[in-house]
Order: structure tokens, then sequence, then C-alpha cells
């Protein structure tokens, strides 16, 4: 029989022991449990011809809990200092993510000068904003949150806003490994969705894949818009290609396309001081236009007929683009010269690059609407 002293200090041992097991089982879980958060990199899918000229910052990889937590803080009305705009408000879904307006409205219901731009395919992208200032899409992503005439509100003081939001913090947990929510974290994620919406299933992708098969005026369209007008040789085209680029549909060029003799908005001549930059853009991508409208910088053009009546001619001599300067259907002409068969013939090719899909893809829209 154990002397009841014994049995005593025995019994302290073991409950020392239980509450010692219990410690290292909480700390081996708690290890363990942290593994489960690591990130899964993301599939990343594109059409060869789209090209592998890209880059996604190391430090930001794509993954599927990231591109999650980016698109719920794309559409995220609590980024913004009124609580009623979020990023889709100004780049609609339905519109390719473009806003249907001439300039979008913000916080302080001023509306911005300048047309908000298509947000599609710009993992291709190295520049952004119609004049090109900032490099990167993180840097992109951080500059309408704390513009105060867009949604007002710095991403440190989103973040601020976010800690006492429930759930954010297990999905930054789960997107970054812990559950610190930091403005870095905030522009990151948004970067990391916003690097998936690539449009790449319209019928001209589908005519590049050999399914789908062109009408007469959409191929009559296609050769237009390819071809560079060379009256000597007999040889009509529009050369919309050269700023617009062929089979993606996209090249990172910046010109003054004649639209005025003296721009209201400078353009990049605003950054870097130069004459010669007067009224130079940014020649945005194609896909989707025909759901982008209006058109141009500052909205100007109502339809992709006044763009192309536009770009018919005259134009602006001051400061165009040397490519434009000349180029004529017409031998000696001062302006393009196309006939309206031929605009319309245009018109359906750029319908051609409506992708349907995009704007409707599940995996891109708000998932605060999402049923369970």
């Amino acid at each position: 029989m154990k002397h009841p002293i014994i049995s005593k200090i025995v019994g302290v041992n073991w409950l020392k022991l239980f509450f010692l097991g219990t410690i290292l089982s909480f700390i081996l879980f708690s290890a363990l449990a942290a593994d489960d958060y690591k990130p899964t990199l993301y599939n990343l899918t594109y059409p060869s011809y789209f090209g592998n000229r890209f880059s996604i910052p190391s430090d930001n990889p794509l993954t599927n809990e990231g591109i999650y937590l980016g698109r719920k803080l794309f559409y995220e009305t609590r980024l913004s200092a009124n609580r009623k705009i979020s990023c889709a408000s100004c780049h609609k879904q339905e519109k390719a993510f473009s806003d249907d307006r001439v300039g979008s409205i913000g916080v302080d219901g001023s509306v911005t000068e300048r047309n908000s731009m298509a947000i599609v395919n710009l993992l291709w992208a190295r520049k952004f904003f119609w004049d090109g200032r900032a490099i990167g899409l993180e840097q992109q992503a951080a500059i309408p949150l704390a513009n105060p005439h867009e949604m007002g509100q710095s991403a440190a003081l989103s973040a601020v806003i976010l800690r006492k939001i429930k759930g954010y913090p297990y999905l930054f947990k789960h997107a970054f490994g812990d559950t610190a929510i930091t403005a870095d974290r905030i522009v990151k994620a948004i970067a990391q969705f916003e690097r998936t919406l690539i449009s790449a299933d319209s019928p001209y992708d589908k005519y590049l894949r050999n399914e789908y098969s062109p009408s007469q005026i959409e191929l009559e369209g296609m050769g237009l818009f390819m071809t560079a007008p060379q009256p000597g040789k007999g040889i009509r085209g529009a050369n919309c290609a050269h700023c617009h680029g062929g089979e993606k549909s996209y090249l990172e060029m910046f010109h003054n396309n004649g639209l005025d003799s003296i721009y209201k908005d400078a353009g990049i001549q605003l950054l870097t001081g130069f004459e010669t930059d007067h009224g130079r853009f940014k020649a945005p991508t194609l896909r989707n236009i025909a759901l982008t409208a209006p058109y141009m910088h500052d909205g100007r053009f109502s339809s992709l007929e006044k763009v192309l009546d536009h770009y018919n001619g005259p134009l602006h001599p001051h400061h165009l683009s040397s490519f434009l300067k000349g180029s004529s259907n017409n031998e000696g002409g001062l302006t393009l010269g196309l006939t309206n068969k031929e605009k319309m013939a245009i018109v359906s090719f750029l319908h051609m690059l409506t992708d349907s899909s995009f704007v409707k893809n599940p995996a891109f829209s708000d998932p605060n609407k999402e049923t369970n």
C-alpha cells in the first residue's frame, strides 16, 4: 500500500505531466496547422500566341488564395472613404471591366477627367493608366485607392479597417501565411486577381484555333485592320494593328492620334515635360472593344463608327504620331480614305473581339453575391 504523502506527490507529477503534454500537443498542432495555410500556386493558362513577354514579381506569386482575396477586395466598398465605391464600381465586369460613363464618379461626387480603361490581359502590360505613370499592377492598384477624387482612402487606412472585419484575418492568413493585414498585402492581392483577368475566347480566338468561320465582311475587316495602305500597289488598309497589335490585339504604345491641336489634357507630357509628348496617350487593348464605349482618354466618342470617322480624318497634325502622317488609301491623300463599306467591315471585325465568356466568368464576379 502506497504512503498517502507519496501518492499525493505522484498525483501532482501526473497533473503536471498532463498539462505539459497538453501544451506540447497544442504547439505541435499549431505548427501543423500553420502548414495548412501555405498558399497554393495558381495554374496560369493562356494562348501561346499571347507570348511569354510578362513578369510576375517574385514577392507576389499568383496563388489561389491570394487571387480569391484580391477578388474579394476588388469588390470591397469598405476600401473607399464613403463605403460605397469599390474597384468594380469603375471597372464593371459586364463592360469588360471598364466604365460606361465618360468619367467615373468618385467618393466626393466629382467626375474623373479620364475614362476608366478596361482591365483585361494586364499580365502583358508594364505601364498603367492612360499616361503610363504606374509601373506594375501593385503600384497601379494603390493609386485610385488613395486618390481623393476616386476612392479617397489609402491602403494603409484600409488595412486598419479590414483588421476589424470578421473573416479578413482568416483570408489574409490563407493568402500570405499569417493574419497580418497591411497596405502592401492589400495591393498585392488586388494585383494578383487582376493578372488573372485574361480574355482569350472571343470568336477571333476561336478563328485562330480553327473553331470559327468568319463571315465575308468580318474577313474583309480583319484584312483592313491588319494591313497598312499602299495605294501605289493597290493595297487598301486601315493599319489599326500598328498600334493595337495583331493576334493579341494589344501593344504597349503611346501616341498622339490627332484628336486636337492643343489638348486640354496633355497626356504623358504632364509627366515628362517634353513638348513632343503633348497629347500622347496609351493605345488601349481592343479586346472586348465593342463593350467598352465611350472611347478615347476623355470618352469623347460614343461608338466605334465615330472612332473610325475620326481616323478617316483629317487628323490634327500638331505632334501627330509620324506613322499617321500621310497614311492614306489614296495616292497623295491627306486622309485615310476608307469607304463606308470598309468602315462597316472593320467594325464587324472588332465585334469578333467580344469574349462573352470573359464578361460572364463567375471566377471574376463579386464573391459576396455567390449563393451557397
